[in-house]
């Protein structure tokens, strides 16, 4: 698990002000026509692209329905990949995009409104970002992009779990477009993202792990398979984070440890913000649930430097348990591809540096799954949303399948 005491700014200590969507379309017609996202994405390494089903997309469109896209969230391309699915079909989109993204320089929060984006305030519960998604829907002027799994996960063939507010801004939805007409729909169309890796694994592995290892202050570990070397450097880095907070290496398997991690992160914290340790074993609604309760005071100033300090240790042991979860234990083992090791590293570096550099070209397939009506009420006795298992299964049958298209590791890698 390679996680430091690094923590991105995905936490603003600002009072909270809603950034609402640009509203016309010359805008994101001029970025559709000059192909703006393509530059962007290359940049990022994303050389080409690739949509699939988008009829079905086109269909809901054509029909007049309120459409609400729910893709993954595996990499920080996926909002601007998707506006390469919103130009195949001839739309333009409104998206949801987390307020942190609006102070990352000065380009970036002029040009997410220009696209269709409006900030939704992750640390709270955002009343305007939800009735200005749920008119959206239920106008139905463009389709609305929504992330239900709440942040980048970095596991492309793998859901986290998703948050329950998408299936409430569509219900609500669904509800005020009956009563304006019995026979308007709202729907959801899954939407799953994947990323192959299109460069030499072997030159883009090897000199990124030998950068992990010298800064272990160990010799590059080529006498290993490079299998053997990512597992050996997570199991160094999760050591590392044992003897932080347990003060001792402990045993036991991977995913046991890791998940003794996290607890040991954030039960503390429910304790002393929420009354009681969470046992759901979902990661991001817990980190949610613990910022609302941190965050209010600080962003007010009420409080003195002393406290204020202890409270951003606190967001950054919150922080470091989300990007633990984002390491399932058995993702490599499951079927160790190209694309997942890739990941795995890439992950490393990321948790290690706080940054991202682009290690080689990759090629994203967006596949659009079949749409899922949205029902105004809902079945209360059921102890999980309907709605949501719908869609977290279609999501991941889609992912799944995707995930068969990167090659397996010992079938593509030459070892330098």
């Amino acid at each position: 698990v390679g996680i430091t005491r690094y923590m991105q700014e995905v936490v603003i200590e600002k009072p909270y002000t809603f950034v609402p969507p640009h509203r016309g379309n010359w805008w994101p017609s001029f970025i559709q026509k000059f192909k703006l996202i393509d530059i962007w994405l290359r940049k990022q390494g994303v050389v080409s692209w690739e949509c699939r089903d988008q009829h079905k997309l086109r269909e809901s469109l054509d029909a007049g329905h309120g459409v609400m896209l729910t893709p993954n969230h595996a990499r920080a391309s996926d909002p601007l990949a998707m506006g390469w699915l919103a130009r195949s079909v001839g739309t333009h989109v409104y998206a949801m995009a987390s307020w942190h993204l609006f102070h990352q320089g000065k380009f970036i929060p002029w040009a997410i409104p220009k696209m269709g984006g409006f900030s939704i305030n992750r640390e709270g519960i955002d009343k305007q970002a939800i009735n200005t998604s749920i008119e959206m829907l239920t106008s139905a002027e463009r389709p609305l992009i929504v992330f239900p799994e709440g942040a980048v996960t970095r596991t492309n063939d793998r859901l986290q779990a998703l948050l329950d507010g998408v299936a409430f801004i569509a219900r609500t939805a669904a509800k005020r477009r009956q009563k304006l007409d019995p026979q308007a729909k709202v729907v959801i169309h899954p939407v799953a993202i994947k990323y192959l890796f299109l460069g030499d694994f072997a030159l883009a592995a090897d000199p990124l792990l030998t950068e992990i290892e010298h800064r272990f202050s160990w010799r590059p570990q080529r006498h290993l398979s490079i299998t053997d070397r990512i597992a050996k450097v997570g199991r160094a880095l999760l050591c590392l984070k044992e003897m932080e907070f347990f003060g001792e290496v402990r045993t036991g398997r991977f995913g046991e440890r890791m998940k003794g991690l996290i607890n040991r992160l954030l039960s503390p914290l429910e304790e002393e913000y929420l009354g009681k340790a969470s046992d759901n074993e979902a990661v991001v609604p817990r980190v949610k649930a613990l910022r609302m309760k941190i965050l209010p005071d600080m962003v007010r100033g009420r409080l003195n430097s002393q406290e204020r300090l202890r409270r951003w240790e606190q967001l950054a042991d919150i922080y470091l348990a989300q990007q633990v979860s984002s390491y399932p234990a058995d993702y490599l083992t499951e079927r160790p591809s190209v694309s997942r090791f890739l990941e795995t590293i890439e992950r490393y570096e990321e948790d290690l540096t706080d940054r991202v550099r682009v290690h080689g070209d990759l090629k994203c397939i967006i596949q659009v799954g079949d749409a899922i009506e949205v029902s105004p009420n809902r079945d209360r006795q059921a102890a999980i949303d309907p709605l949501m298992q719908e869609l977290e299964t279609a999501m991941q049958s889609m992912l799944d399948v995707l995930a068969l298209e990167s090659p397996l590791f010992e079938e593509h890698f030459i070892q330098p």
